[in-house]
């Protein structure tokens, strides 16, 4: 495994698709997350601020307007919304506005067991045809697992205080079913993004292989990508 020490030129490429700004919870701004995201050899940053029911559309803009700036950049800037504690019958509606509305990546704030997510709120999300990435799915049942496969969905190892409790049930769910994985720093400041030594050893820690930590860390963002470029 790769450590700090090592030159970021020379380590694999990080890709996170997690994150967040002060245009919601965060410390600071979108530009602020991509220049350190960069620094740190990111490959690929996705900001992914909350929504709920809320119009999406002015806070997109204002993500879609920073990211011009990124326009050429190695780095690949993403934008898209994390739909947060919206109610299960309501999920697939939400997210087909966030998409009508710009999101690159839709993502959905997953039932972890520190935020009191209303039940049901994991397989609403695999069953929303526009929702791209459930985050922090907590106790995630088998039939969800299986559910993330059959409707080519992704999953997430967290590397976020609280959700990442979750990590161990997910990765050994995911792994059984044939899901896709990544992991995401769901970072709220600048200093919560994840290096990628520091990437490897949550996947390690979450109970998967070395060709595991592999897959999450490199195949299944590739995967999400083309997901995400199909469009």
């Amino acid at each position: 495994m790769w450590d700090d020490a090592t030159p970021v030129t020379d380590r694999p490429h990080r890709y996170d698709f997690h994150a967040h700004t002060y245009l919601t919870d965060g410390s600071s701004s979108a530009t602020d997350m991509w220049r350190h995201a960069d620094r740190l050899g990111h490959r690929v940053l996705a900001i992914t601020d909350h929504v709920s029911l809320d119009d999406p559309k002015p806070l997109l803009d204002r993500l879609r307007a920073e990211a011009r700036a990124w326009e050429g950049s190695p780095m690949r800037t993403v934008i898209g919304v994390e739909l947060t504690l919206v109610p299960p019958a309501r999920l697939a509606d939400a997210a087909r506005t966030a998409r009508r509305a710009g999101a690159e990546l839709v993502i959905v704030h997953g039932e972890s067991i520190v935020e009191p997510v209303p039940a049901g709120t994991n397989r609403a999300a695999l069953d929303a045809p526009e929702v791209d990435l459930l985050a922090h799915p907590g106790l995630l049942s088998e039939a969800d697992a299986e559910l993330a496969v059959a409707h080519d969905k992704v999953l997430e190892i967290s590397g976020r205080r609280g959700h990442a409790l979750g990590n161990g049930r997910v990765a050994a769910r995911a792994v059984a079913a044939g899901a896709t994985l990544v992991v995401d720093s769901d970072a709220h400041d600048p200093a919560e993004l994840l290096p990628y030594a520091l990437a490897e050893r949550i996947a390690a820690g979450a109970g998967l292989t070395t060709d595991g930590v592999r897959a999450a860390l490199a195949d299944g963002p590739r995967r999400l990508l083309t997901r995400l470029g199909t469009r």
